[in-house]
């Protein structure tokens, strides 16, 4: 059990999640050629996650201090395992997912596609390790993971059989797996932001540089405020523009992604303590939920209950 807190077990089902859905409640309901059959869709989703289960291992190895600040609860290397230990799950992990990336990407007849699963892999190294302290660096690294596991799917499994007879259908299912990586992108970014707004102290007594460190908490949850705007705004905007004839999908949309976002938008403007600030952290991570769910529910009204 000690080894699943080590490596963030939900946030880890979180993507194989989205995946699951991506591939049965969207993928498979259009009616495209594919390029992966399932046990190696399966595969794709195991390289995933133990690229990002490495790349929380390296991330607590590096956080010992802060954590026990900031989530003394948390702390597991140092106390319940041994780093020497958590290394080798590092390495282990690390291996395992960019292995499968290069088996898949031999098999779909893109072999450079594996520069990615390192480059990944690399990415959430470096940060760990050197790049922390640079404001927003955090931000951005955690946000990209979530949005690469997302297209990633379209790479391995949509472009290798996309050929000038399937292009325009192809296209556009790409251009959809795209947007939603967009949006989870940004709503991730803020999620990171409010989660610095809650750690404040102890990153600011291992001199890590964030933005409520550098701009003040009144200011960073303003700043907050604007950025989550745009999710609200690019969320509105598609789906009067590309969804509103899938009558199941917009009621969703407005009730479970427009919303909480307007319920968060509202609290973050009054928040100030370490409590407000986890709470729209949770809020912020179920509209991501939701937003995960989302892409199986558009699929399916697609299929099944178009207007």
């Amino acid at each position: 059990m000690k080894y699943l807190k080590l490596i963030r077990y939900p946030n880890l089902i979180l993507i194989a999640l989205m995946q699951l859905i991506v591939l049965y409640g969207f993928l498979k309901v259009q009616s495209i050629d594919l390029a992966l059959n399932d046990w190696q869709y399966f595969l794709l989703i195991l390289s995933t996650i133990c690229i990002a289960a490495g790349g929380y291992i390296i991330n607590d190895i590096n956080d010992q201090d802060s954590d026990k600040i900031n989530n003394p609860k948390r702390v597991i290397v140092g106390t319940q395992i041994t780093e020497s230990l958590a290394y080798n799950l590092y390495v282990g992990f690390t291996i395992v997912g960019v292995g499968i990336g290069f088996y898949l990407s031999n098999f779909v007849e893109k072999p450079s596609f594996v520069t990615l699963f390192i480059l990944c892999a690399a990415l959430l190294y470096i940060y760990a390790t050197n790049f922390k302290q640079i404001l927003l660096v955090k931000n951005l690294v955690v946000a990209f993971l979530l949005a690469f596991s997302i297209i990633i799917v379209g790479l391995l499994d949509i472009f290798p059989v996309t050929h000038t007879g399937n292009q325009p259908q192809m296209k556009m299912t790409f251009s959809i797996l795209v947007d939603f990586s967009i949006i989870a992108f940004i709503i991730n970014f803020i999620r990171e932001i409010v989660k610095d707004l809650e750690d404040i102290n102890g990153d600011y007594n291992n001199g890590i540089k964030t933005l409520p460190i550098v701009l003040g908490t009144t200011r960073t949850a303003k700043v907050t405020l604007a950025l989550s705007v745009l999710p609200f705004v690019g969320i509105l905007y598609y789906t009067y523009t590309y969804l509103f004839h899938l009558q199941y999908a917009t009621i969703y949309i407005l009730a479970f992604l427009i919303g909480p976002l307007i319920y968060f938008m509202i609290k973050v403007s009054a928040a100030k303590t370490k409590k407000d600030f986890k709470h729209l952290s949770d809020v912020l991570k179920l509209i991501i939920f939701f937003g995960i769910l989302c892409i199986g529910v558009i699929g399916l009204n697609i299929k099944y209950y178009v207007a």
